[in-house]
């Protein structure tokens, strides 16, 4: 063998090996969601179409052997049915979509002038407000949360304050309702749409907003016009971020909320611990999933390849 071929041999095994390990890296998060994403999901649709006992597991397998050793397959759509007709579970997404609705809008309308007004202020400082934005999650989630309690009700601190100020002569109603629902769904959801939103508009090159200047457009026309478009996609993203896990929101809704106060979080949690019902509380979470999930990420989708074309 020559030293041409011997290098050639050389190169071809090394690019071979290269290849072998760059496959290894690349399976590697595709394993990942296959374990903690694509197996659970499976169980979840394979609940959801058995039938609900009274026994540990509290479902029927799918798969049994008849007297004759036959392998039988028995769905149950029995819970799906019961979704799509009675009027229980509709008011609960209905109501679920509302608040997470009214919850992203108020963080949006919070959030965006905060963070633009980080973007403006001067670097020394940006360090500090964002730990001050970031700061709250140092602290545990229930505590955060069971803090809204001693502020909203009717011996709270905002009703004590209301009324020693003489704005008002009886306690008003702000605890265990949807207002404080939404307002804890806000209060802890607005980093998650703080933080996109400065994100991007650090990025944005000041020369856009010169150039709006120069052809005369005013400094309120010139947001409108050039900066909010140029962050729509940070909106886009601090919205998704805030409205899909608002949904399925449980601990909010639990303590600050009242037993009317519908939400899927609750709805699921009732009938999986409660009512020991999981085919139906997994059926409600594939409805879920395909309902508000499913239409995000094809909207994600739909922008990047937007974005690349």
């Amino acid at each position: 063998m020559t030293v041409r071929e011997t290098f050639a041999s050389l190169g071809n095994h090394f690019w071979n090996r290269l290849a072998r390990e760059r496959r290894l890296v690349i399976a590697a998060p595709y394993l990942w969601l296959g374990l903690f994403s694509l197996i659970p999901f499976i169980l979840v649709v394979k609940i959801s179409l058995s039938q609900p006992v009274l026994a540990i597991p509290p479902f029927h397998p799918l798969f049994q052997w008849s007297a004759e050793q036959v392998l039988q397959l028995q769905l149950n759509l029995a819970t799906y049915s019961a979704l799509l007709t009675e009027p229980f579970y509709a008011s609960a997404f209905i109501s679920s979509l509302k608040i997470a609705f009214i919850a992203t809008l108020s963080c949006l309308l919070i959030g965006y002038p905060i963070a633009y007004a980080i973007v403006q202020s001067s670097p020394q400082w940006r360090p500090i407000l964002l730990l001050l934005i970031i700061l709250p999650f140092f602290t545990s989630f229930l505590v955060r949360v069971y803090a809204w309690i001693g502020l909203l009700s009717t011996e709270g601190v905002i009703n004590t304050f209301l009324q020693w100020t003489g704005i008002i002569h009886e306690p008003l109603p702000l605890l265990y309702n949807s207002f404080a629902v939404t307002i804890g769904i806000v209060y802890c959801y607005l980093p998650f749409m703080i933080l996109p939103i400065y994100s991007v508009l650090d990025k944005i090159d000041p020369a856009y907003q010169e150039a709006a200047y120069d052809l005369g457009c005013r400094p309120w026309r010139t947001f409108w016009r050039v900066t909010v478009p140029l962050s729509f996609r940070a909106i886009s993203a601090g919205s998704i971020l805030v409205f899909v896990p608002a949904i399925g929101e449980f601990v909010i809704p639990e303590l600050l909320g009242a037993p009317e106060t519908l939400m899927i979080g609750r709805v699921l949690w009732n009938e999986f611990f409660h009512n020991q019902n999981w085919p139906l509380a997994c059926a409600l979470a594939l409805m879920m999933l395909l309902i508000f999930v499913v239409p995000f990420t094809i909207f994600q989708r739909f922008q990047l390849s937007a974005k690349e074309e």
